[in-house]
């Protein structure tokens, strides 16, 4: 039978709830800009990595192949959107982890929101692009002293990842363009099997107004209070686990204020979506410290220092887990067949 295009699985059978929903919002959504050109290059993406991860990331072969989301979606509420309703994250998260990622040894799938941190960028100046700059007698462009270091390692580190084909990176803004893409990814990875990790630390919006309720135009502020019905979004993790990609390793994130029942909710998502791990942080330290949760227990990651990233130490622990993840399964394979 051939794959549903819609949702990426193979037919009708087994249906749920949740994939109705998720096929509504999908034939719902505004089409993905350049949908072709990003088709193309995930296929030849995925194809130039498939078959290349050996589970440890030696002798010149892929750790794995993972799909980094990062930044925060937006929620339209015109058409043609003036206004919209934002969802809080600067990109640091997943810029910094793709970096440990690609030290690692893994070919990166990068899904961020426009204008957040990008992967070895993370220590340039933020006000203005211009301050890396200045004029030399000549009126030759130079970079100052003061961040030459800098820029010649984000430069180097990034012209390596691109230039080798181990970075991707796909730009969002929306949250119709978020979860088309993820779709897009989460079926191109799944040749991959084990070999693939999604890696979701963007802040995915809870609620939207569905395209077909919203306004065309510009909202007219002058008609007095805005009452607007939010639809939920679907939970699209359960149907990433469940059909696009199913033996892929899957790290999810789950942020609280309230550390009250931080963990709860972290375990709660750990069982419900099927996780491998789900690593919980609260909005007030989490850059500092966060909390693995999987299914053998919890594990403490803090970072050292505040010269430190606590996504290295999270990062090496995840790889560690991956590759034990893939000997175990290839280990049952091997007892299965023999």
């Amino acid at each position: 039978m051939a794959a549903d295009p819609t949702t990426g699985g193979g037919g009708a059978a087994g249906r749920s709830p949740e994939d109705e929903v998720a096929e509504s919002f999908f034939r719902a959504a505004p089409p993905l800009r350049d949908r072709d050109r990003v088709a193309g290059d995930l296929a030849a993406f995925v194809a130039r990595h498939a078959g290349n991860g050996g589970g440890g990331g030696g002798g010149g072969r892929l750790a794995g192949v993972v799909c980094v989301t990062s930044g925060g979606t937006t929620v339209p509420l015109e058409q043609r959107c003036v206004r919209y309703i934002d969802n809080f994250s600067s990109g640091q998260r997943g810029a910094a982890s793709t970096e440990y990622f690609l030290k690692a040894g893994y070919a990166v799938i990068f899904i961020y929101r426009r204008g957040s941190k990008q992967p070895y960028c993370r220590f340039l100046p933020e006000d203005s692009f211009v301050d890396l700059f200045e004029l030399g007698e000549e009126s030759d462009i130079q970079v100052p002293e003061s961040h030459a270091a800098v820029v010649k390692t984000a430069i180097r580190n990034y012209r390596k990842a691109i230039d080798e084909g181990l970075l991707l990176k796909l730009p969002f803004t929306t949250i119709f363009e978020y979860l088309q893409l993820l779709q897009m990814v989460g079926t191109a990875m799944n040749c991959l099997g084990h070999q693939g990790m999604f890696y979701l630390a963007a802040a995915v919006s809870d609620f939207y107004v569905p395209w077909e309720s919203m306004a065309k135009h510009k909202i007219e502020s002058a008609s007095g209070p805005l009452n607007m019905q939010l639809n939920q979004v679907p939970k699209m993790l359960f149907i990433l686990r469940k059909q696009w990609a199913p033996s892929a390793f899957c790290v999810s994130f789950k942020l609280e204020t309230d550390p009250d029942i931080l963990l709860q909710k972290a375990e709660a998502a750990l069982r419900k979506y099927g996780m491998n791990v789900v690593v919980a942080n609260e909005l007030a330290n989490y850059k500092d410290v966060v909390v693995m949760v999987t299914s053998n227990g919890r594990t403490t990651v803090r970072r050292p220092s505040k010269e430190d990233d606590v996504e290295e130490q999270l990062i090496d622990l995840l790889v560690e887990m991956h590759s034990e993840h893939i000997m175990q399964l290839n280990q049952d394979h091997q007892t299965c067949t023999s």
